[in-house]
């Protein structure tokens, strides 16, 4: 498996991503879907990603940088045919380093918190993340649930 920056404006990517945001929409009350636009993702302190097997896309994520100390996962999404397959947490591991790499001390994030998202927060549990308040601008409410985790 392949993961690189990539750029989101790709014809694979953008389905990729409308698939995204389709699944958050369908699963959260519209003031809660926190999906990043394609403006978001080309934002200079976001990097994208992609996972690609021969080629083929199979997941994309990303890193925001809150500030100097702080970043967060943002648009993590497997394929339906590649999921269990570890694409999600390979992408996880790279955006992990690359956290590192820059100097970070935490990365965060945000996720649903009803049975349509119990992989992703599977997926973030077994990375080592833990849950936490509300971070930048989030706020408390029902329907996200907020990770974080110290890097060594």
């Amino acid at each position: 498996m392949d993961i690189e920056v990539d750029d989101p404006r790709r014809d694979d990517v953008r389905r990729l991503l409308e698939t995204h945001w389709a699944f958050a929409s369908a699963n959260s009350p519209p003031e809660h879907c926190h999906v990043l636009d394609l403006e978001g993702l080309l934002a200079p302190n976001v990097t994208f990603v992609s996972a690609r097997i021969g080629g083929e896309l199979v997941g994309v994520g990303a890193l925001k940088e809150l500030d100097d100390a702080h970043g967060e996962l943002k648009s993590m999404h497997t394929v339906e045919t590649a999921r269990g397959a570890g694409v999600g947490r390979a992408v996880v591991d790279h955006l992990l380093q690359l956290a590192r790499d820059r100097g970070y001390r935490r990365v965060s994030l945000e996720t649903g918190s009803n049975e349509p998202f119990d992989a992703a927060l599977a997926l973030y549990s077994a990375a080592g993340f833990s849950r936490c308040e509300p971070f930048d601008e989030y706020t408390s409410n029902p329907y996200s649930i907020y990770l974080t985790k110290t890097l060594d």
